[in-house]
C-alpha cells in the first residue's frame, strides 16, 4: 500500500534482461534503508527488492507488468519516482494508492500556466471498464507514474492535472512531454463503489 507521495526521482543505472523478465538497477539516497523483500513503487509499479550492494538495488519486473506498464521503455538514466510502502501510523497525505498500474496513458500536451504546469493526459477507454471504476471524475484522484495527483476536465478519455513546481523538480515529470507514456492507477474506492453499484 502506497500513498502517492514521491520520496525521490531516482536513476537507472542498469537494465538486464533475462529471458521474459527484467531486473532494474536503481540508484537511490535511501538505499542503506533498504532490504531484500522490501516493496518499492517505481512510476507506480510495486516490485521486490531482490538485490542490495552500499549504492544500489535491483528489483525484477515480469511480462505482464512490462506489457502493462512504461517500464519496458525505461533506458540507462531514466529517472523513476520511487516510493517505499507507507507506514501504517503516519498522515495519509495522498490517497490509496495499491501499486497496481491499470494501463498506461500517452501525454498530450504540457502548458505553462505561470509558475505550474497542466499536463493532459489520454488513454484507451472502454466503456465496460468505465463501469467498474477505470476511469477519472472532476476533482477525484488520479495516480500518474506513482503520483497522487488531482484530476481536473476529464473526458471519456483524456483527463488534465495541474503540476505545482515542488513536484515538478522532485519527480519525473520534468521530463515528461508531449508523446511521453506514463502509468495510470485508478482510484480504487471508485472502482469499490462502481462494483457495488453494479448489483443494483
Amino acid at each position: 500500500m502506497f500513498s502517492g507521495i514521491i520520496e525521490e526521482a531516482a536513476k537507472v543505472i542498469a537494465l538486464r534482461k533475462e529471458q521474459e523478465n527484467l531486473h532494474l538497477t536503481m540508484e537511490c539516497t535511501f538505499v542503506d534503508e533498504l532490504k531484500i523483500d522490501q516493496s518499492v513503487a517505481h512510476n507506480g509499479v510495486c516490485l521486490t527488492v531482490v538485490e542490495k550492494t552500499d549504492k544500489t538495488y535491483t528489483v525484477t519486473a515480469i511480462k505482464e507488468t512490462l506489457d502493462r506498464t512504461n517500464l519496458g521503455l525505461l533506458e540507462i538514466g531514466s529517472k523513476v519516482n520511487l516510493e517505499r510502502s507507507m507506514l501504517m501510523n503516519g498522515r495519509l497525505d495522498g490517497h490509496i494508492v495499491q501499486g497496481h498500474v491499470d494501463q498506461t496513458a500517452i501525454c498530450t500536451e504540457v502548458k505553462e500556466a505561470d509558475g505550474s504546469w497542466y499536463f493532459t493526459f489520454e488513454y484507451q477507454f472502454d466503456k465496460e471498464m468505465a463501469k467498474r471504476g477505470y476511469m477519472t471524475v472532476d476533482k477525484g484522484s488520479v495516480t500518474v507514474n506513482g503520483v497522487s495527483l488531482t484530476v481536473c476536465n476529464p473526458t471519456d478519455n483524456t483527463f488534465q492535472v495541474a503540476i505545482i513546481p515542488y513536484t515538478y523538480e522532485h519527480t519525473n515529470f520534468h521530463q515528461i512531454k508531449a508523446g511521453t507514456v506514463v502509468n495510470l492507477e485508478f482510484d480504487i474506492i471508485g472502482k469499490y463503489v462502481s462494483r457495488m453499484m453494479s448489483f443494483q
